[in-house]
């Protein structure tokens, strides 16, 4: 199988901002819009014919502000115990969804300077489901990450907390194709008052 097949993204989007005086992430402005329409244009630009995104914090005034339309919207009323549950809803819809998708690209909705570019490189690296990818910057691992769908239930499984995928991938890290990214992206995350000034 080739990076032809169907890749869907998956865009966690449900963080609550705690450390923004309790902004969702997702309705952050970006360009005039909120930040999680940006973050599912860039999956789109980047080749996922799907979009996928996790909703906890504010999620109704999130359906009701930002243009999703065409994104398959998963609401996580458990998106407080951190990202690991909302990468566990993600995949567990993606699962029962029945549709062609062999992999699962995922991107988190506060990181505005990973572009298409950088997404179309790691969905390139989709061979199987058993792929495992992920973006590198200057060689540290990092997001966009892609996993072929043979491994959604171990991934699942082991979702804990605030660590997402981090356990899984520790323990596979000789099996993760590494795509340098770092010429095309970078991977700051918008998590405090300072880092808003990146923001557009």
């Amino acid at each position: 199988m080739t990076n032809a097949a169907p890749v869907t993204g998956l865009l966690l989007a449900a963080g609550g901002g705690r450390r923004l005086g309790g902004r969702p992430k997702a309705l952050l402005p970006h360009r005039g819009r909120p930040l999680v329409e940006n973050a599912v244009r860039v999956l789109r630009e980047g080749g996922c014919r799907t979009v996928y995104v996790v909703l906890g914090a504010a999620a109704q005034e999130v359906r009701a502000r930002a243009d999703l339309a065409g994104c398959v919207l998963i609401d996580n009323p458990d998106w407080a115990e951190g990202m690991g549950s909302s990468l566990r809803a993600g995949l567990e819809a993606l699962t029962r969804s029945g549709d062609a998708a062999r992999a699962a690209l995922v991107s988190l909705v506060d990181q505005p300077g990973i572009g298409a570019v950088a997404v179309a490189r790691v969905l390139a690296a989709h061979r199987s489901g058993d792929s495992l990818a992920a973006a590198s910057y200057d060689g540290k691992r990092g997001h966009p990450v892609l996993f072929g769908a043979d491994r959604w239930a171990d991934i699942t499984a082991s979702a804990m907390g605030d660590r997402g995928a981090r356990a899984y991938l520790k323990a596979h890290e000789a099996e993760i194709a590494l795509v340098e990214c770092g010429d095309v992206a970078e991977p700051y995350d918008i998590d405090t008052e300072a880092d808003l000034g990146r923001l557009q």
